[in-house]
């Protein structure tokens, strides 16, 4: 495909726009009080509601949603991508409006748009930016209390994108998003896996129950099912349309990393990016925005792990070294977590059984008491100081939820 060029100026008015939110945005950083994208963005939008549209136009735009794995994907969509040119994207993860507008603001000279954006906000957006591409990879619960019931969001979406120009390339493993992708008229289907399957069991189509025969799934009541997907990940390869195998190498752990270099390899073909070319320039991510870095805290060695909601935690149990390597909990509930903690009864802590278990965060008790109903011994820690002085010798696996990693991350200087 060929390139968008670069972009037309600005009008005077988007011009201050960006102008005051890249100074608000330094204020912020100054003030110790993060990136400063967020209120960057709101202060640019204010001053211009079109600025996004205005910022999108120039680029190939490549919108990126799900539940779990948006910001990984993102990442290594970008990463691929720069093989055929610069990339503009929001790589921290301001997946919202204002967090996305203050990530284009910065790409005037790019030709690709990588966006990563929240699940509630992707109509929205992919009306704004007016995307070439569009990645969805999985809905699963997740902040009940702000993105409601996952029929619903996947009934937005599936509203959203009918009649999208852009190809939708997306997961024919998760029902919910077979459902959002079909009402579009061009669909590229991906074979990446479901491990998570407690909110794919009805049919989101009729409401019956799916049969799951194998990898394959399909309603016995109104025939709505799996499609042939064009890409498909197997064990450590990625199969493509025409049936070559190509080996993945990636720095980043597990299964569900494989998946989202899959969905990323079919992105990238899309603009001209051979799958060998896509998959070698991937293997240089070796973390996303801190997840899955490696750091030394107090003569310790500790991996970071992030984990958000039921799927997520499913994928990193599978990730840690197994017992008895110590293993770090932290959970909150702060808005950008979701105020509702019932998601913690959901998760099979038993896996963790065997692990020298200390509990951090917020709502530590509320994860204690999940613990203790699960039979797991366990300690309650008020910081992660006194969390790794209790740990046993060895390399501690720390997993926490969004805002308690970023808390983490401030603390052991990562």
């Amino acid at each position: 495909m060929a390139g968008a060029g670069n972009a037309e100026p600005l009008s005077p008015r988007a011009k201050l726009a960006v102008t005051a939110g890249k100074a608000a945005a330094a204020v912020s950083r100054a003030a110790g009080r993060g990136s400063g994208s967020v209120i960057g963005g709101k202060v640019a939008l204010r001053l211009d509601p079109d600025l996004l549209a205005r910022l999108a136009r120039h680029l190939d735009v490549v919108l990126v949603s799900a539940t779990n794995g948006k910001t990984t994907t993102t990442r290594l969509i970008a990463e691929a991508l720069r093989a055929s040119g610069q990339v503009v994207s929001n790589a921290l993860g301001a997946n919202m409006p204002a967090g996305i507008t203050s990530a284009l603001a910065g790409g005037s000279e790019a030709r690709f748009g990588v966006i990563e954006v929240d699940e509630k906000y992707l109509a929205g957006v992919a009306r704004d930016t007016t995307p070439k591409a569009i990645a969805l990879l999985n809905l699963s619960r997740d902040q009940l209390d702000r993105a409601a019931e996952t029929r619903m969001l996947a009934e937005k979406w599936r509203e959203g994108l009918s009649g999208t120009k852009a190809v939708v390339i997306a997961n024919c493993d998760d029902p919910l998003i077979v459902w959002a992708a079909s009402s579009s008229p061009n669909v590229v289907w991906v074979a990446a896996g479901q491990e998570w399957k407690d909110d794919a069991w009805s049919c989101p189509s009729c409401g019956g129950v799916l049969q799951r025969p194998g990898e394959d799934w399909m309603c016995g009541e109104c025939g709505f099912r799996r499609p042939i997907p064009s890409w498909a990940l197997n064990g450590d390869f990625v199969l493509d349309p025409h049936g070559s195998a190509w080996p993945i190498h990636l720095q980043l752990p597990g299964r569900a990393n494989k998946a989202n270099a899959t969905t990323s390899a079919a992105v990238a073909a899309h603009f001209g990016v051979p799958p060998q070319v896509a998959l070698e320039r991937m293997y240089q991510v070796q973390a996303v925005a801190g997840r899955y870095d490696v750091i030394s805290f107090q003569g310790r060695e500790m991996r970071l792990l992030l984990a958000k909601n039921p799927a997520g935690w499913l994928e990193t149990f599978s990730l840690i070294d197994p017992p008895p390597t110590p293993v770090i909990l932290s959970v909150n509930a702060r808005g950008a977590d979701g105020t509702d903690t019932s998601w913690l009864w959901d998760v099979d802590y038993t896996r963790l059984a065997g692990h020298p278990i200390c509990v951090i965060g917020d709502r530590r008790l509320d994860l204690a008491v999940r613990l203790e109903v699960a039979g797991l011994d366990f300690r309650v820690c008020e910081t992660v100081d006194e969390a790794v002085q209790l740990c046993p010798p060895g390399r501690i696996e720390t997993i926490a939820n969004y805002t308690a990693f970023q808390d983490l991350r401030r603390r052991v200087g990562n």
